[in-house]
């Protein structure tokens, strides 16, 4: 059995973990990372690899799976060293406050820290309860997008009310026949600025909104989709045409070993210390959606600060000795 050595390792290969790489690479401390897909990306490229995200700073609009290209050409100066395609089944303290952390298929990672950016966990669609819904799947009705072009010229339902209703309702106006969109009330959860270019769209008669409705049923026949069947709470009932379903209810989440690990769990998320990302056991760090505190607000750009005050926390553990003197990376540059 080989077991790796490094300053951190780092479990989650998404958006979050990847600048956890770079902010440690800029204190010197190199990175180990581990992540169940065959892929780094997490969610931006299991999910929705082609989704628009607005809220990247210096991005007006950006794809998931451009940002995770930059963020990992970013990281890569600091040389990761990326355990991919298996999940992480045990950690456990080590000598000399360090941790191992095993994966499934063996490898051990002995850390003098550990950074936990795992998203949600594991993570899987909530399906509508709908009768007959199992014959459609992964035909007609989905619950993510690969490819926008899988859509074009096709009738697109979309049922939700969140940021992925929203932003995929806005952009596959672009390449569908006809794209509508199903709420149970006339407001939604999505940014305000995407609810305002939804509405917009709506009005120039872009996109059909169905509100205040909710999924009934289905009309088809073999798996394809002809209408979606959508009613009131009053019972009032309509068909709207549709080749395709998109029902965008977030994701169920599953902490799995993470669970067992004896750290501060609420609402099954990591509880932490808001200036450093601390949990209750020393040398354990948690960043990302799987972080939560007072006020927290999940987004991308709050999982990149968090990753500079999980790095810059570490620093001291691992460095004792070494004082750090804090630089911008204008100042000091990156590795070439």
């Amino acid at each position: 059995m080989t077991v790796h050595q490094t300053d951190i390792a780092v479990i989650g290969a998404g958006p979050v973990g990847l600048f956890a790489v770079f902010e440690a690479g800029m204190l010197g401390l190199r990175c180990h990372v581990l992540d169940a897909l065959g892929a780094v990306g997490g969610q931006c490229v299991a999910l929705y690899p082609e989704k628009p995200i607005y809220d990247i700073p210096g991005y007006p609009e950006v794809e998931a799976q451009a940002l995770i290209d930059r963020l990992a050409e970013q990281a890569a100066p600091f040389e990761p060293v990326y355990h991919l395609g298996h999940a992480v089944t045990g950690l456990e303290p080590a000598d000399g406050n360090r941790w191992r952390v095993t994966n499934a298929d063996g490898t051990v990672v002995d850390a003098g820290a550990v950074i936990i950016a795992a998203g949600v966990g594991a993570f899987g669609p909530h399906r509508p309860p709908l009768d007959g819904l199992e014959a459609y799947e992964g035909s007609s009705v989905f619950y993510l997008v690969d490819r926008r072009e899988a859509f074009r010229d096709k009738r697109v339902v979309i049922a939700g009310g969140g940021d992925s209703a929203v932003d995929w309702a806005i952009s596959l106006t672009e390449v569908a026949a006809s794209v509508a969109v199903v709420h149970r009330r006339d407001k939604f959860r999505a940014a305000p600025e995407s609810e305002r270019r939804l509405r917009a769209l709506a009005a120039e008669g872009k996109i059909e909104m169905v509100v205040p409705y909710q999924l009934a049923g289905f009309e088809g026949n073999g798996g394809q989709l002809e209408a979606v069947i959508v009613q009131t709470l009053k019972g009032d009932r309509r068909s709207v045409p549709a080749d395709v379903l998109l029902p965008f209810f977030g994701l169920s989440m599953d902490l799995g070993p993470i669970a067992e690990w004896g750290l501060a769990l609420e609402n099954k998320h990591i509880a932490v210390d808001q200036a450093t990302c601390a949990t209750n056991r020393s040398g354990l760090f948690a960043i990302g959606d799987i972080a939560t505190y007072p006020g927290k607000l999940k987004l991308i750009l709050t999982g990149f600060s968090e990753a500079a005050m999980a790095a810059h926390a570490i620093h001291p553990l691992l460095r004792p000795d070494e004082v750090l003197r804090f630089e911008y990376s204008t100042t000091k540059g990156v590795p070439g």
